[in-house]
């Protein structure tokens, strides 16, 4: 197990253009708007910037959306494209142990990307690291093995490497969407502000919003992300094919 984690970091150091994307352009995004919208950084009254919890939220979400639906299902496509799994399988080292390090992996570039928002952030804006640490931690390992579990998913869907990111792009916009990336949650339509608090990312999005304030997790928000996780995670485990 040690030496497949050490083998598959250095297979995704590698690939360079993948970090980039999913660390850069996050705090790319943060910085480039952060410092061209006035509202930004404006205070309504006397409250929250945009700046220091909604944004960096987002942004959050923006780079474990991309791992999720892009850089897992990828990988895991083209590694069974390429007979890989078929190949562990035969041998004592399950390919199990592989989808293991593949998603502690993706886990800790997300931890780093986080960690450099919440820097870059603090450093650039003033911004506070997120005030609630204990609801933080909680809702951003739900959310991200929901939204790495929904990844999985669209892993064992894809045809092949090349079609995977395809397939995670139509995945990905439309939970941007509904998550708040383009329109407020507080100013959706009804029926679309439901879609939104069923859809994961939304609650995920709002959780993490929430106790970047200092507020705790709201408890419909935690059941909507675990119900995710258990949903995904069942579909993945009955849908993946390891050929």
């Amino acid at each position: 197990m040690k030496k497949m984690l050490i083998v598959e970091t250095k297979l995704h150091l590698r690939e360079w253009p993948f970090l980039l994307f999913t660390i850069g352009l996050p705090v790319g995004l943060l910085l480039v708007l952060g410092l061209s919208i006035p509202t930004m950084t404006e205070r309504a009254g006397g409250g929250e910037r945009p700046v220091d919890t909604q944004m960096p939220s987002l942004m959050v979400l923006l780079s474990l959306l991309t791992l999720a639906c892009s850089v897992v299902p990828a990988v895991l496509a083209t590694y069974r494209e390429q007979g890989v799994l078929r190949r562990m399988s035969t041998t004592p080292v399950h390919p199990a142990r592989l989808l293991a390090v593949q998603l502690l992996i993706n886990l800790a570039v997300g931890v780093v990307s986080t960690t450099v928002l919440i820097v870059v952030g603090s450093l650039v804006f003033g911004s506070a690291a997120p005030k609630q640490w204990a609801g933080f931690i909680l809702v951003f390992l739900l959310g991200t093995a929901a939204l790495l579990a929904m990844g999985l998913v669209i892993a064992a869907l894809a045809p092949n490497g090349k079609a995977a990111p395809g397939i995670g792009s139509l995945v990905m916009f439309p939970l941007m969407f509904v998550a708040g990336m383009w329109l407020p949650r507080d100013i959706m339509p009804d029926a679309l502000r439901v879609v939104s608090d069923f859809s994961v990312a939304g609650p995920f999005a709002q959780a993490l919003k929430d106790t970047w304030a200092g507020q705790p997790p709201q408890l419909m928000h935690v059941a909507v992300m675990a119900a995710g996780l258990v949903l995904f995670g069942g579909l993945a485990v009955r849908l993946f094919k390891w050929e």
